[in-house]
């Protein structure tokens, strides 16, 4: 085998210039700080200038006075820059999705995927503008209205990672503005490029619409762009996605200041596949949860708990379709398996792999590097399939690559019991055609993951539904249902209208 063959670093920079040139912006050709980059070949792409301290600043102060003016601007109003964002994300579906390629090294349907979030989550923050609902309650005292109204919260910090480069920063900024918020973007430093066209995109609904330019302002640059936002008073919530790790610095230290944390962190997910599951539909499920995205979803499928009487055969059907993925240049819309985003991606899987078989566990297929031609800096991997003898050490950390851990069962409640024994706890499934085991999996006594879900992998999440997850995964919630609320402020308010000052609890003073 001559290796995988790909385009060349000049192709894509070609590619990645032309997108953002349609799109509207700035193509980089100078600065300091950063590199963009494709894990395509591993080859750096643009120069990149990265935000300092005093950029952070006028950023931060331009976002709060843009918020005032903002915040009395109706919500049906609001709406409008956000339909408009939807529509230059529609007409620019292909430029946005060769530039997630580009930078995050995701294979053709899953980048228009991504795009596709975007336009979804518009048209569902279009519609929350005109129903950002309060309620009325009931008064103990005659002749007193008591309601509760929500209000615009302030500025919010987005801090996104890599993996979800353009939908993430869009689940969170296309519900913050319709709500009557202002936003500063830190994106990863592995994604300058997409950060750029979708900061332009938004500035051209702002001006299309006559929305002030400041309600969105995108920083560029590393590790202390995002701690300026964590620390900083006037960032009134700080939506953060990444590792558990980072979680546990931004947590407190925005709580020290009193703010509001919203936390996306580590998934370690699992699905539990029953005598009676669809064999069929439980691989089709399994494969695309295990590894799409190379394994670099929070989403992704990382355990796999079979019952014994069906984990042989499973198991076989599994390395059957292993052997056979399609990996290698994700513009090929043949590929089903792209790069990692870095070769230190790789070490940690293989990492990973030899602390497994310290454990016991037996590796059953990939595992390896592929090839990847002139591209030595590129990290192409056959997605592993691994047994092992139980949850060990290894299997209850999240590996942030194509490792899927296998292993058995004997009751249901044994496999809940493993399913639930991880610090994470973001994304779940049970395949099953039996309705109690399907209905205990989503009960009180199942499932402990933000997301449960029958008959399909962990993978995949609508924008319709509220998305985060519990214990080291942050609690969070973005997205739909009612994870508005985050990005607002609750106020009770009683109006008496009575002519007398009748007091609560039948106080009686003066």
């Amino acid at each position: 085998m001559n290796g995988i063959v790909l385009p060349s670093a000049d192709d894509l920079r070609a590619r990645a210039r032309a997108a953002l040139q349609r799109v509207g912006a700035t193509v980089p050709d100078r600065g300091t700080g950063l590199r963009a980059r494709t894990p395509i070949t591993g080859d750096d792409l643009f120069p990149v200038p990265a935000a300092g301290a005093d950029d952070t600043e006028e950023a931060i102060a331009a976002a709060r006075a843009a918020f005032l003016d903002w915040r009395r601007t109706p919500a049906p109003r609001r709406g409008e820059l956000v339909r408009r964002l939807g529509e230059l994300l529609r007409e620019h579906k292909e430029d946005l999705a060769d530039l997630i390629t580009i930078e995050a090294g995701k294979i053709r349907s899953e980048a228009l995927g991504e795009v596709q979030e975007m336009v979804d989550v518009c048209d569902f923050a279009v519609g929350l503008s005109r129903q950002l609902y309060g309620r009325t309650i009931a008064s103990e005292r005659p002749g007193h209205r008591l309601a509760e109204t929500w209000h615009p919260l302030g500025v919010v910090g987005v801090i996104s990672a890599f993996n979800f480069p353009a939908a993430v920063w869009s689940w969170n900024t296309a519900v913050a503005l319709a709500c009557g918020d202002t936003v500063v973007w830190k994106p990863s430093e592995l994604t300058p490029l997409i950060s750029l066209a979708c900061d332009r995109l938004l500035a051209r609904a702002a001006e299309d619409v006559g929305a002030p330019r400041d309600v969105h302002r995108l920083l560029l640059g590393d590790r202390s762009v995002g701690e300026r936002l964590v620390d900083d008073p006037r960032i009134a919530l700080v939506s953060a996605t990444g590792s558990t790790r980072m979680g546990r610095e931004v947590g407190p230290r925005v709580a020290a200041r009193f703010g509001r944390s919203l936390l996306e962190l580590g998934g370690n997910n699992a699905a539990v596949v029953a005598p009676s599951a669809d064999p069929d539909l439980a691989v089709r499920g399994i494969v695309f949860a295990a590894v799409g995205t190379a394994g670099q979803r929070c989403t992704t499928l990382r355990r796999l708990i079979v019952h014994r009487e069906v984990a042989d055969p499973l198991v076989d059907r599994l390395t059957a379709a292993y052997q056979k993925l399609p990996i290698g240049d994700p513009f090929d819309r043949s590929t089903l398996v792209g790069p990692l985003i870095s070769t230190a991606a790789f070490d940690d899987m293989r990492a990973a792999l030899d602390r497994a078989r310290d454990e016991g566990g037996e590796l059953i297929v990939g595992g390896e590097r592929r090839p990847a031609g002139s591209a030595p800096g590129a990290a192409y991997v056959e997605p592993a399939i691994v047994r092992v003898p139980g949850q060990t050490d290894v299997v209850r950390e999240e590996t942030f690559a194509p490792l899927l851990y296998v292993m058995t069962y004997d009751t249901l409640d044994e496999a809940i019991a493993l399913h639930n024994d991880v610090p994470q706890g973001l994304s779940s499934s049970i395949f099953t055609r039996d309705q109690r085991e399907a209905e205990l999996f989503l009960s009180a006594e199942g499932s402990d993951c933000g997301i449960a879900n029958v008959n399909i992998g962990t993978s995949g999440a609508e924008i319709g539904g509220a998305f985060g997850g519990e214990k080291e995964t942050g609690g969070g919630r973005e997205s739909g249902s009612d994870a508005w609320r985050a990005y607002m402020r609750a106020a009770t308010n009683t109006v008496n209208y009575s002519g007398q000052l009748a007091l609560a609890q039948n106080v009686s003073f003066l």
